[in-house]
Order: structure tokens, then C-alpha cells, then sequence
């Protein structure tokens, strides 16, 4: 199941873009943001303000990333984050049968993979960084997942 909403920015000020369509796609997603509305270090936040263009291995054809975040510190740093499960950062393992879902799991980690390469050309012409965070880096930085409340069943 994925989760998917509008986020509610409370410190109107931090956020870049409009803060009345702050689109969540994930549940870690919502929690970087709660994250990112509070820290004291962050200066600026957005989600989904940048767009780069990239060509993808897989078609050849130029389309367009719209990146999750892109954030501000204190110290001048900008960086611009993809928000990913760990397993989607990883090339699948090879497989004796070619299933649907594998050649499925194969061209979304090429286009992924097309689109960090550009990021990355993209950060560093500008003295950003770029950066891919998982669970693992998520919950580095203390921040734990809340899943939403259940229904109750009447």
C-alpha cells in the first residue's frame, strides 16, 4: 500500500514553492518533511521545486525529473535528495527466468539510474550535492516512521 497526501507546512517561511501543494508519495516521504518543517539548521525546503532534464538509457528520449527535495542548510550547503527504499538502489540480481517483474525491476533501476547520473552532472555544476536517502539514512537521522491509524471497524 502506498501512502500518498498533502502535507500541511507549518513554517511557511522555510518552504519553497507553493506551500498548499506540498504532495507526500510516501509515508517516509511525510515524515522527512515534519523533519524538515522543524530542524533549525534548515533553512529552505521544497519538494518537487527542481526539474532536470536527463535522457533515459532506456528509451534514449529526454524527459524530465522532478526531484523529491531540494534543502537549504544553515552552513550554505543545498543539496537535493531522492527519497528511495534501499532496494530500489540496488541493480536486481540477475535471475535464471526473465519474469515480467524482473525486466520490470531492470528498466526502473536504468531510469533511476539515468536520473541520478543527471542529478549528479546537474549538483555539481552548481556547488550542490546530491544525495540518495533510504531507511537506513532516514532513520540515522532519528527520524521514525509513523504509520497513519487504522479505521475502526463499526
Amino acid at each position: 500500500m502506498t501512502y500518498r497526501g498533502k502535507y500541511k507546512v507549518k513554517n511557511i517561511n522555510k518552504y519553497e514553492g507553493d506551500s498548499s501543494n506540498c504532495t507526500f508519495r510516501s509515508l517516509w516521504e511525510r515524515q522527512v518533511f515534519r523533519w524538515l518543517d522543524d530542524h533549525p539548521k534548515v533553512l529552505k525546503w521544497g519538494s518537487e521545486t527542481v526539474v532536470i532534464p536527463y535522457r533515459c538509457k532506456t528509451d534514449g528520449k529526454p524527459h524530465r525529473y522532478f526531484t523529491d527535495l531540494k534543502i537549504k542548510m544553515d552552513n550554505g550547503k543545498t543539496y537535493i535528495i531522492e527519497i528511495k527504499p534501499k532496494a530500489q538502489t540496488r541493480e536486481p540480481k540477475v535471475k535464471s527466468r526473465k519474469t515480467k517483474r524482473y525486466i520490470t525491476e531492470v528498466l526502473q533501476y536504468v531510469k533511476n539510474t539515468s536520473k541520478w547520473e543527471a542529478a549528479e552532472e546537474y549538483c555539481e555544476n552548481r556547488g550542490w550535492e546530491f544525495a540518495i536517502w533510504t531507511e537506513v539514512e532516514i532513520q540515522s537521522f532519528g527520524i521514525k516512521l509513523v504509520l497513519p491509524k487504522k479505521p475502526k471497524k463499526k
